[in-house]
């Protein structure tokens, strides 16, 4: 079996190797998905501007999840939880960083690892300075 698997990866990158990319001069026309080609290019929007001290924004709706008042790259996965760091009950108030609420803990006080991806609710608070879409969604 380990010698398939060498000879396909050994094919692969003989089949890569002789493939050479277009010089960055050219213009690239991609395929939409929708009608016709893509070919203006703009320049890339300005990063956003997280606050540098976090501040509770108003929820827009009851549950709604807290927004995140900092930039927030930190690695989440089932084994290790970066914001579990600052946020797990036994470290918030010392770090001065909000508690997880109790919904997102166990009777045994340990995470509840339905809840281990905090990103997927919560999103980072940021003033992005880019133009915003126009949207003329009515709900009639």
């Amino acid at each position: 079996m380990k010698k398939v698997l060498t000879l396909v990866a050994l094919m692969a990158l003989g089949a890569c190797s002789g493939q050479q990319s277009k010089p960055a001069a050219e213009p690239v026309n991609i395929s939409s998905l929708g009608k016709g080609e893509i070919t203006a290019v703009r320049a890339a929007d300005e990063m956003p501007t997280y606050p540098k001290k976090g501040q509770a924004i108003e929820r827009g709706f009851v549950h709604q999840p807290p927004l995140i008042p900092h930039k927030a790259d930190y690695q989440i996965s089932i084994k290790k939880n970066g914001c579990m760091t600052c946020h797990s009950p036994e470290k918030a108030k010392r770090m001065k960083a909000t508690e997880i609420h109790s919904s997102h803990i166990l009777a045994d006080s340990k995470l509840n690892y339905e809840y281990f991806n905090c990103t997927q609710c919560h999103v980072p608070q940021a003033e992005n300075k880019q133009k915003l879409v126009e949207n003329n969604f009515s709900n009639q």
